[in-house]
């Protein structure tokens, strides 16, 4: 028996959905973690724990941990802090399990490490060491590392994404890093800065099932078959470039889902109409799937984190907005509906196929 988790980062703390039949219904509870802003949680199946992380610059940062199903809570800051003298760390904005390490990015930008299942944590300092580092800036978010991508077949392969940094890949588990951002333009620096190595602000990577790799970017959608290597724009039957959330479909090669917004200066939807552009091909083709969606005027924006997918066949595709609303489909992201309830402000939407 298995049942379908969906874990939810607000501004006002964690919910949990949950269905047990199908995903015909859905169960909600919270909000979780004292109502502090969650930007990222995830099901750790290593020690079957929920495992969120967030703050502020009011709370500071820390990793909270349930290992049973959302009943209690931990947290910890412990090593989540720059040396003495330099700025603090606000927030940790993604999460991810690699082999025996869990990881977090916080905001300003770093990479942290733990080897006790979230109980401490130390600076993987090579990231920060980097000598491309000068070209980081804040992007209209702050200087955050919002995406730990790991390899499944190789937990020494990791890639990391920062706003705006751009993104970064390690072979050896953090011990070198090399940016990874050929190709990818940078709209909102002169033409002369087009070839620096660093410094793009890209807002999602994500890995389809054949492991090549999709960008969502300020301005830009991209493809890399060479892992991160070079990038190819794909934003051609798009109608914006702009946008956050990204996600592949965990079975099909070449399924993309991204959600485009009217423009930086207008982050909605175009036209106030609720979509879903797919694309089936690896980006040589979009389409839009609208099925499900009210015609009445929604001027939606969904943040970066706030788009997934689960395991199950056919997948079920979920996103959350800025506006609170969820929405799901169970059908490989054919038709959609709404999951009853108002959110506060969504951050992220993560799901989980839980086996009993």
């Amino acid at each position: 028996m298995s049942h379908v988790m969906l874990l939810v980062g607000t501004r006002k703390g964690l919910f949990i959905f949950e269905s047990r039949d199908g995903r015909k219904s859905w169960s909600q509870r919270g909000p979780f973690c004292e109502n502090w802003p969650i930007m990222h949680a995830t099901w750790d199946p290593k020690t079957r724990a929920i495992i969120a992380g967030g703050g502020n610059a009011w709370f500071g940062p820390a990793v909270w941990k349930s290992t049973d199903m959302g009943e209690t809570w931990t947290h910890s800051s412990q090593g989540l802090s720059y040396p003495e003298g330099e700025d603090g760390t606000v927030a940790v904005w993604s999460l991810a399990r690699a082999g025996d390490a869990l990881y977090a990015g916080v905001e300003p930008a770093g990479l942290f490490r733990s080897l006790d299942d979230g109980e401490s944590w130390s600076e993987v300092a090579a990231l920060r060491a980097h000598p491309t580092r000068e070209f980081w800036m804040p992007g209209g978010g702050g200087l955050i590392l919002h995406r730990v991508l790991p390899d499944a077949a190789d937990p020494s392969h990791l890639m990391i994404t920062i706003s705006a940094g751009g993104a970064y890949a390690t072979e050896d588990g953090g011990e070198t890093w090399e940016p990874r951002n050929k190709g990818v333009l940078m709209s909102f620096l002169p033409e002369e800065s087009q070839d620096q190595p660093a410094g793009q602000c890209v807002h999602r990577v994500v890995r389809d099932a054949a492991g090549t790799l999709f960008q969502q970017h300020h301005g830009g959608l991209y493809r890399s078959d060479d892992d991160g290597q070079h990038w190819t724009s794909i934003a051609e039957g798009l109608p914006s470039d702009f946008g956050f959330a990204m996600v592949a479909h965990p079975h099909r090669a070449g399924t993309v889902f991204v959600v485009p917004l009217e423009s930086d200066h207008a982050r909605y939807v175009p036209g106030g109409k609720a979509a879903i552009w797919r694309t089936k091909d690896g980006g040589a083709s979009w389409e839009e799937v609208r099925a499900g969606f009210s015609d009445e005027p929604m001027f939606l924006n969904v943040l970066r984190g706030a788009l997934t997918a689960d395991t199950l066949d056919p997948a079920g595709i979920y996103f959350g907005s800025a506006t609170g609303q969820l929405f799901a489909s169970t059908d490989d992201g054919n038709t959609w509906q709404q999951i009853p309830g108002l959110l506060p402000v969504i951050s992220s939407v993560e799901a989980a196929v839980i086996e009993e």
